[in-house]
């Protein structure tokens, strides 16, 4: 498989994951109007993203339309760890449990944003039209993802950590 490919697959995979937690963070925040309301909307973004990516890839002999891949990065591990959180005394305090799923998030969009950036560079040089527009068209939506968490991030530290 060649590099092109790889990046694909791998950003591909990103949006997936990255969709998957900000759905997961929608729901576990209900009560946060401002975090379930802009990380289902971020979350339709991710989804939209993978479903051009895999439109794309075709292209290149890829099939990324399946889902076995994209929970096979999950782990069993994943699902010990979330209920084990559930049980008494493990369960951290719901701003901390914000905080840390902001950083989840953030940490996952930069990894998209970095792959996203390989793509337009590999797409100018290549001269490879399609996918300097699909870059171009996901990128910045991207970067936006990047800036909420950040400023979330910023706006609630602060109460969170002096609270402890």
């Amino acid at each position: 498989m060649n590099g092109i490919a790889l990046t694909l697959r791998a950003l591909h995979r990103g949006e997936r994951r990255l969709e998957r937690e900000l759905a997961a963070v929608a729901d576990r925040h209900r009560a946060e109007h401002e975090v379930h309301h802009v990380a289902t909307d971020l979350a339709r973004w991710s989804d939209e993203h993978a479903g051009r990516i895999a439109d794309a890839a075709r292209a290149y002999g890829l099939d990324l339309r399946g889902g076995a891949e994209e929970e096979a990065d999950e782990g069993p591990l994943s699902r010990v760890r979330e209920k084990a959180a559930g049980w008494p005394g493990h369960r951290p305090e719901p701003g901390l449990l914000l905080l840390r799923d902001l950083r989840s998030l953030h940490l996952a969009a930069a990894g998209n944003s970095l792959y996203w950036e390989m793509l337009a560079q590999y797409a100018q040089a290549a001269k490879e039209d399609r996918l300097l527009t699909l870059a171009s068209d996901c990128h910045p939506r991207t970067l936006r993802q990047m800036r909420w968490t950040n400023t979330m991030i910023k706006v609630v530290s602060p109460q969170i950590l002096t609270g402890l």
